[in-house]
């Protein structure tokens, strides 16, 4: 069994609260949840979503820094501490394989960010050709470009906690802060941001529905990353002496300060490109490309507005890329520490295994992209995420015996059995969180 004392520690708990809102900060905030706002009501969703973050997002993460701090190993060794039986372990693997699937796709759409990000660059540069090269993703286009993102992925990983992950984080976030407060200044000065403002503030609440309100449930869901054990990784790293319920708490705030900040850049953005005579809704009113809105709508907008356009949209995708690769850091994270522990590799050679086979995977995906890749993210998004997210919750609510789970909460929270917390949350992640749980997958 590998030596828990050997292991890497979160050097401090701003570093900490970083890397682990870094995972839970990437294309789910930045792109998905403005398209989310856009496309149920504005400020409607919005509403509903900071409701769902904190009554069912909030108590899952308590649940996973907790299961893995007390095991303070990877996610297979800690929840079979919890729950010795073959049925915990197997979450575990489920885990594993899960989150490795995620980032297979999630690198191919990050490698695309990367893309732009480099077009754009050789467009101020007068290099037109080469710039259209970049962003005509062909088959070998997309596989140079995923294998560049995990390469930076892979990097960051192998140094280590203190020295990969928590370095590049702390440098990372408070650099996509930056970038964001610098790109919602300019598209406030731009015409038609307001109409977008007014949309995304001002609640509506003829707009609100049963589809609305899971939408909402969903996106707090998968916007703080669980389910896939990556916040469990991240909390068998923090030292006994964190207050874990404050630090969820953190998380979620910074999580959540990022998803609504995205809110002020991309809705503005929009009713932007629609003052520039791009077509963002359909008569209906319902939004166009969703899916594929920064890749279309917003390139098109920043085409509109000359060479102050192809500096925005340098700034935007490095915001992208920054956002992607924090994410993609703990994804990998998880898989790494499962290698290193339970085959006893060197943290070196689990980066280049666990590395490459998801290169491979993602390979796969390209070649068969039609056929794959809504196949894929499908399956762990919709399907494998919430399923085991679900099995989390009754580990943690109804297997995990509530003397332990107080005792290791007391080790950085000595009060925490007065206080209101401990008299809710017990409860909360045994009823509540898998009768949500239930709704977001059979929705």
């Amino acid at each position: 069994m590998p030596n828990v004392s050997s292991r890497g520690h979160f050097s401090s708990k701003f570093g900490f609260v970083m890397a682990a809102a870094g995972s839970a900060v990437g294309l789910g905030n930045i792109w998905g949840f403005p398209t989310q706002a856009a496309s149920n009501g504005g400020a409607v969703f919005l509403i509903v979503y900071l409701i769902m973050v904190f009554f069912l997002a909030f108590p899952m993460l308590v649940a996973e820094l907790t299961i893995g701090r007390y095991g303070q190993l990877n996610p297979i060794r800690s929840l079979k501490a919890v729950y010795p039986k073959g049925g915990a372990c197997a979450v575990g693997i489920a885990s594993m394989v899960a989150v490795s699937l995620i980032l297979s796709f999630y690198s191919i759409v990050a490698g695309w960010l990367v893309g732009y990000f480099v077009s754009s660059s050789m467009d101020l540069l007068g290099m037109k050709n080469t710039a259209d090269c970049l962003t005509d993703f062909g088959i070998a286009g997309n596989l140079i470009l995923t294998i560049a993102f995990m390469f930076l992925t892979m990097y960051i990983v192998r140094n280590g906690i203190a020295d990969g992950i928590e370095k590049w984080s702390t440098y990372l976030m408070p650099l996509l802060f930056s970038l964001f407060l610098s790109m919602i200044m300019y598209i406030f000065t731009q015409d038609g941001a307001i109409e977008g403002l007014k949309m995304y503030l001002i609640p509506n609440i003829s707009n609100f529905g049963i589809n609305i309100a899971l939408n909402a449930m969903g996106q707090a869901f998968f916007s703080l990353s669980l389910g896939v054990c990556t916040m469990m990784v991240y909390g068998s790293y923090l030292k006994k002496d964190a207050n874990l319920p404050k630090i969820a708490a953190q998380v979620a705030l910074v999580d959540t300060g990022v998803a609504f900040s995205a809110g002020f850049l991309i809705l503005p953005a929009m009713f932007v490109a629609k003052e520039n005579g791009i077509e963002i809704f359909s008569e209906s009113g319902s939004l166009l490309n969703s899916d594929t809105l920064v890749f279309t709508t917003l390139p098109a907008m920043f085409e509109t507005m000359g060479v102050v356009g192809i500096c925005v949209s340098i700034v935007f995708f490095l915001l992208m890329i920054i956002a992607a690769l924090t994410s993609s850091i703990s994804m990998l994270e998880v898989s790494v520490a499962c290698v290193t522990e339970e085959f006893n590799h060197s943290r070196a050679v689990a980066v280049a295994w666990v590395g490459t086979l998801i290169i491979a995977i993602s390979a796969i995906i390209i070649f068969n992209f039609d056929s794959l890749f809504g196949f894929v993210v499908q399956l762990t998004t919709l399907y494998a995420q919430p399923i085991i997210g679900l099995f989390i919750t009754l580990i943690a609510g109804w297997l995990w015996h509530r003397n332990i789970v107080l005792k290791e909460l007391k080790k950085g929270y000595p009060e925490i059995e007065e206080g209101f917390f401990w008299k809710v949350w017990p409860i909360y992640i045994r009823i509540i969180c898998p009768i949500l749980m239930l709704f977001v997958f059979f929705a």
